[in-house]
């Protein structure tokens, strides 16, 4: 720990924007204007390019009223990037914090951006620069090591569990068909997982939830589908987007380079026309996409309250001069999310969660309901639609002409 030396704090936002990061920059200013020792609160434009580019908005001047309906809408208020930091742009950074007397850094984003989080902590002891560097976690992929979860994720994993519900109603009513779901997560399976929530009977949709973090052989799938099928008419199948086939392939998929490495584009789609061609079934793919990550109406009240609490407790860490960590989310006996914590940012710096092997079934199609015990407090509850009640309905006899 260093003590902290009083100047201005700067809040960036990095990698994928989710649907309550506004409210961890709420959280962020809220506590910041509380202590004098911070001097000035500036907001750095698309990320760590907007420091790099000295475009920064001041955060310290927005009116109450703006910021509180900021901190509700979804996506970056800031703007963020994926832009990866070199060594020269380490040392403009700094450059440019000494100009600005810059010495509070709130970098906001999952394990890449601690990684750079902590290259520019490291960077700034090594050369004396008094700043304090704190990670506010962020992610839908729920991936980021240390913590119950990452803000974002309980919104996201809502959104898809509710998309999959609705679509699975669909599936129910207009029976004969098998529905490929692809949703988002990369190389980790939290998000998948979380679709599970979506069922209230045995036979609701999904029928079939396949994660990332084991590889999937096609004629596995296809078996997998078939039994479903033959039970009940119709099949609604979650699959992960970074999916892989046993030999490590997107199954035939469009693949695309980015900044996070190879993506399959369209994976379900691929899915579903691999289903139609082997098992001569009508099929077809939904892919939500970036909705998923950016849908306000599907805000959980949990995941926005841990958001700003982590904003929040990020600059009290700073100012006791506990730089160089990561706020962390603590869980209660409650479920309840009212406590936060510190770990260094190189325990979570490029370091990846995969989803915990033991909540899956042995068949390695499903989920099992110690996942939803640890869900359905960030989601909050998934609703249920409905049904007919089955009421037998008997032949009457014929009135006497």
């Amino acid at each position: 720990m260093t003590r902290a030396t009083g100047g201005v704090a700067v809040v960036v936002h990095s990698g994928g924007p989710t649907a309550v990061i506004n409210a961890s920059l709420l959280g962020v200013v809220e506590e910041a204007r509380r202590h004098s020792m911070i001097t000035g609160i500036y907001g750095a434009r698309n990320g760590i390019s907007g420091i790099l580019s000295e475009d920064f908005i001041d955060l310290e001047r927005q009116p109450a009223q703006t910021l509180a309906a900021v901190a509700h809408a979804p996506s970056s208020a800031l703007g963020t990037s994926r832009r990866e930091i070199s060594q020269a742009d380490i040392d403009r950074v700094l450059e440019i914090f000494r100009s600005y007397d810059i010495r509070f850094l709130f970098y906001t984003g999952g394990n890449g951006s601690m990684g750079t989080a902590w290259q520019i902590h490291k960077l700034a002891l090594e050369s004396g620069q008094a700043i304090q560097v704190v990670g506010i976690p962020k992610t839908i992929d729920n991936d980021l090591l240390e913590t119950d979860h990452s803000p974002g994720y309980g919104s996201a994993a809502r959104f898809f569990a509710c998309a999959v519900r609705d679509i699975g109603i669909d599936n129910r009513a207009l029976g004969g068909q098998v529905e490929v779901v692809e949703v988002l997560g990369r190389n980790v399976g939290w998000i998948a997982a979380a679709t599970a929530l979506a069922r209230h009977r045995p036979d609701d949709a999904p029928h079939l939830i396949y994660l990332p973090e084991t590889r999937l052989a096609l004629e596995k799938l296809l078996e997998d589908v078939q039994q479903v099928y033959k039970r009940l008419g119709r099949c609604v199948v979650v699959v992960c987007e970074g999916q892989l086939d046993a030999e490590g392939q997107p199954f035939g998929a469009d693949v695309r380079a980015g900044s996070r490495g190879e993506l399959a584009m369209n994976l379900g789609h691929r899915l579903a026309m691999l289903i139609a061609e082997r098992l001569k079934l009508r099929t077809r793919s939904e892919k939500p996409g970036l909705l998923g990550r950016s849908s306000a109406s599907s805000v959980s009240e949990t995941d926005w309250n841990g958001a700003r609490l982590c904003g929040r407790n990020a600059v009290l860490a700073a100012v006791q001069g506990r730089g160089g960590s990561m706020v962390t989310l603590v869980r209660q006996p409650s479920g309840h999310f009212a406590r936060t914590d510190l770990v260094e940012l190189d325990r979570v710096a490029y370091r990846e969660r995969p989803f915990r092997a033991e909540w899956t079934n042995a068949a390695g199609n499903d989920i099992l309901p110690a996942f939803c015990d640890y869900a359905l407090p960030l989601t909050g509850e998934i609703a249920h639609h409905e049904q007919l009640v089955e009421i037998p309905v008997k032949r009457r006899a014929t009135a006497p002409e």
